[in-house]
């Protein structure tokens, strides 16, 4: 048995296939991981939400932005489509309901003991350990599960607040989360979040630093999978030092679709037309 980790799919289902067929994976014995963004932007964001969904068990997927994207969408609480949404036939779909309701209730986080990898889809502030990520995934999942999930996706958009605190309370505690677990790649020096730049390392702005290279941060001693930042993949290789594994290779810009094998650290990858 092996679990691989794959990057964000964004319906990329051809690629996904191919991925999958390249290292052998069985979904018989195997599990996968994703990092969540299933859907957007790709073609095929049906397929893959079937695809993961028919693994049942086998299968662990945290939610990225874009499947919360769908979720609000689907919630009908006000956000509309995009130009570049790609989100139709998942909407259109006669099974769209039990495929919603499965997406809903993926966890934010994950964590296991016995491989020693936490999952996740962009990353973690640095006041957090891996403990209270989970902790605090746990408690945006009961909001997301429970009866108050469209008042919740009616408030889930913005950047703001920019710092953790144990003092946030409501949506605005619920949108930092939010804002950490699906969103964040940079942060200053003091931790607080800057969502605008998207590039690769060394391309930001004066005082911000990638969330993983933040001295002392408290997750520093874990290994963390995550996805999210496709210029850091494609143009930037992390020092081993800081036991990240950034698995967005940009294959719905035309990159890579890549997998980790948890077991011993092995990268695949196949291209993206």
């Amino acid at each position: 048995m092996a679990t691989y980790a794959v990057g964000d799919p964004q319906g990329c289902f051809e690629p996904l296939q191919r991925l999958l067929e390249e290292v052998g994976f069985d979904p018989g014995r195997d599990r996968l991981w994703c990092v969540g963004d299933l859907v957007n932007r790709g073609p095929a964001s049906l397929e893959v939400l079937r695809f993961f969904h028919s693994l049942g068990e086998r299968a662990v997927c945290v939610l990225g932005n874009h499947d919360l994207h769908l979720l609000a969408i689907a919630a009908d609480v006000g956000e509309t489509l995009r130009a570049r949404d790609t989100l139709d036939d998942v909407l259109r779909a006669p099974d769209r309901e039990p495929l919603l309701t499965w997406l809903r209730h993926r966890p934010l986080a994950h964590h296991d003991e016995s491989l020693g990898f936490t999952l996740v889809h962009a990353g973690l502030p640095p006041q957090w350990d891996v403990s209270a990520a989970l902790t605090r995934a746990a408690e945006l999942e009961r909001v997301l599960q429970g009866p108050e999930h469209r008042a919740y996706f009616a408030a889930m958009y913005g950047d703001t607040p920019r710092r953790w605190s144990e003092d946030l309370e409501g949506w605005e505690r619920l949108r930092f989360l939010t804002n950490c677990f699906t969103r964040i790649r940079y942060v200053d020096r003091d931790g607080q979040l800057e969502l605008k730049s998207k590039g690769p390392p060394g391309t930001q702005a004066k005082g911000l630093v990638p969330w993983f290279e933040v001295p002392d941060r408290r997750s520093a001693g874990s290994r963390i999978v995550f996805g999210h930042w496709s210029t850091l993949q494609l143009h930037t290789r992390v020092p081993p030092r800081h036991r990240v594994y950034p698995l967005d290779s940009g294959c719905v810009w035309h990159g890579a679709l890549t997998a980790l094998r948890l077991d011993d650290e092995r990268t695949f990858r196949v291209p993206c037309p």
